[in-house]
């Protein structure tokens, strides 16, 4: 658990009512569940909040009232999702607006990823206005939550390797769309995940159609995320052992070779229990409470 070895944090509580009175041990530490309104949100400087999609909201908005910050791990604040005013928690491109928030949304796993790789390409103008960016990431059995699944049981994915939410209809789709046209795109997305045999990790590959041919492609990056320290930069492909349990992106751009249009394909990794989920939580949450951006998490 990141809080546990946090040096400016401490867990006030901990609740799941699903595993009410049920007892984790966190490094050294003995933690046993509450249930929801078991929980002393006013003795909490900041809730983190990961409850279902359709159910955290209300949980936030008692947080607030009982002067508790939020971090939103659901889908139900996020950009694209109906609501607006609450900062985008995508830590490296949302700072300012993070910093000292009374709620921030934290992004979608796969989202980290993708736009994360995508946005130093979108800023700098090159991608060919109009064309279709198609996005295939593969994520580990954990991004499919807590709850049991039959489709999720090991005999089941062992061996195996499926596309899911086919047709550009997952429900990250409304949050990468929306950011896209914050950062100016006017680009289509086409959005494919897919089901790896892995606890943990996710990693996307990006194909986008160019206005022009860059020669040293990682440049851009290395502009856009210089002294950014949970972005890593690779002449070579990333894999899932590069970043499991690792609270940073790791990003590689290669041109494509035999196409008759000038065309990148980006890769990207990250863990999405850390850096797509509980990591950029934490990141954020430093930033809201005034600590040190790293504090806590692991590099």
């Amino acid at each position: 658990m990141l809080i546990e070895g946090h040096p400016s944090m401490e867990l006030v509580f901990a609740s799941a009512n699903g595993q009410r009175g049920q007892t984790m041990r966190a490094g050294r530490r003995e933690i046993t569940f509450l249930g929801a309104d078991e929980a002393r949100l006013g003795d909490a400087a900041l809730v983190f909040s990961a409850l279902p999609h359709g159910a955290s909201l209300e949980w936030v908005e008692r947080s607030k009232k009982a002067g508790a910050k939020v971090v939103d791990l659901s889908s139900d604040l996020r950009i694209g999702n109906g609501h607006s005013g609450v900062p985008y928690g995508l830590t490296e491109l949302r700072r300012k607006q993070i910093t000292g928030a009374e709620v921030v949304a934290n992004p979608g796993c796969y989202p980290t990823a993708i736009l994360l790789a995508l946005a130093p390409l979108l800023e700098a103008g090159v991608v060919e206005k109009g064309s279709t960016i198609s996005a295939s990431a593969a994520s580990g059995v954990t991004g499919a939550g807590f709850t049991p699944r039959p489709d999720l049981l090991f005999a089941e994915i062992s061996e195996d390797f499926r596309a899911y939410g086919v047709g550009n209809g997952h429900r990250h789709v409304a949050e990468l769309h929306a950011m896209l046209i914050e950062l100016g795109a006017d680009q289509d997305l086409i959005f494919t995940p897919h089901l790896l045999p892995v606890a943990r990790g996710i990693l996307a590959t990006i194909i986008v159609r160019l206005n022009h041919q860059l020669d040293a492609p990682l440049d851009l990056w290395r502009e856009a995320y210089a002294n950014e320290p949970f972005i890593e930069l690779s002449e070579t492909t990333p894999s899932l052992r590069d970043v499991v349990r690792r609270n940073v992106v790791k990003i590689s751009a290669v041109n494509a070779a035999n196409a008759k249009q000038p065309t990148l394909i980006v890769t990207s990794a990250i863990d999405n229990l850390t850096k797509g989920a509980a990591g950029q939580a934490v990141q954020n949450a430093n930033l809201m409470l005034g600590f040190d951006e790293i504090a806590g998490l692991p590099l």
